[in-house]
């Protein structure tokens, strides 16, 4: 039988098959904190998911739909303590900025980023003025690489629900004072920030701001609304199995927002672009 690397498209039930083993194995692990066992798994499905499937998950049946959302919430966990575990590490060493590569997927997050920036670009927004991050987390490298790279005069404000998360990313970035002008960290709940959103040339919402459908839907409504008028919004969604490790958005979850681009990576880079923007005028 041929492997998995060897088959052209993998079979959907297949796909299936081996994503609700692993489900069953990360569910049993006693934490989900970095270790082996949940490194070798989460890598196991990651690889899966990224391989060429046909699958539709809208059409998949109700058990496998908890299956999905179930791990979606397993993922972020492991992901909030990965990155929480390497950004604690970088805050005890000189010039952590420079150490920002020995993070997994650190080159994941370098070629999002420029994907990200080409497409704005593409949609005339280059050098923006105020960019906010929403869900920047304990490891903001996404901040990080489109100030440094793409957007060098660009202030950035990353908003977390997370004290903590804010607290240690704010010391990593205050390891440079070109940097740390540049760049600010706030503790809200999206829900919860209303005004400050009208300062904001683009807004990024991260892939695990809101897990089910639901919950990303009120948060995008909640942006529409609060947001200025001619704001750009960047949505991370997820797209075929890569929506087993992020929640997917579809372009009817951007009601009042138009759509401008939409785009589906099909190499090593997880999370899917979508880019939208408040109308200037209703």
């Amino acid at each position: 039988m041929a492997s998995f690397e060897e088959t052209q498209v993998v079979p959907t039930e297949l796909l299936i098959a081996r994503v609700m083993q692993i489900h069953a194995s990360v569910s049993k692990l006693e934490s989900l904190r970095p270790s082996k066992p949940i490194n070798t798994l989460l890598t196991q499905l990651v690889k899966l998911c990224s391989l060429p499937s046909s699958i539709e998950i809208s059409t998949l049946p109700n058990e496998v739909q908890l299956i999905r959302q179930s791990l979606i919430k397993l993922c972020g966990i492991a992901e909030g303590f990965l990155e929480l575990e390497f950004s604690t590490f970088l805050t005890n060493v000189p010039h952590p900025l420079n150490h920002l590569d020995l993070f997994p997927y650190y080159n994941n997050y370098v070629l999002l980023a420029g994907l990200e920036h080409n497409i704005l670009a593409e949609n005339g927004v280059e050098q923006p003025k105020k960019v906010a991050f929403i869900g920047s987390g304990p490891l903001p490298l996404t901040s990080i690489i489109m100030a440094t790279h793409h957007m060098q005069t660009t202030y950035f404000v990353n908003i977390d629900i997370d004290e903590s998360a804010n607290h240690v990313a704010g010391q990593i970035v205050g390891s440079d004072l070109e940097l740390e002008r540049r760049m600010k960290f706030e503790t809200f709940d999206v829900m919860e920030v209303k005004e400050m959103l009208e300062e904001f040339d683009i807004i990024f919402l991260a892939a695990l701001v809101g897990m089910s459908k639901e919950e990303k839907g009120k948060i995008i409504a909640h942006l529409r609304k609060y947001m200025k008028a001619g704001g750009v919004l960047l949505v991370r969604s997820a797209n075929g199995a890569r929506a087993f490790l992020y929640p997917a958005v579809e372009e009817e979850d951007l009601e009042g927002f138009e759509v401008l681009s939409i785009f589906h990576p099909t190499n090593e880079v997880i999370n899917s672009i979508v880019l939208a923007r408040k109308p200037m005028f209703g």
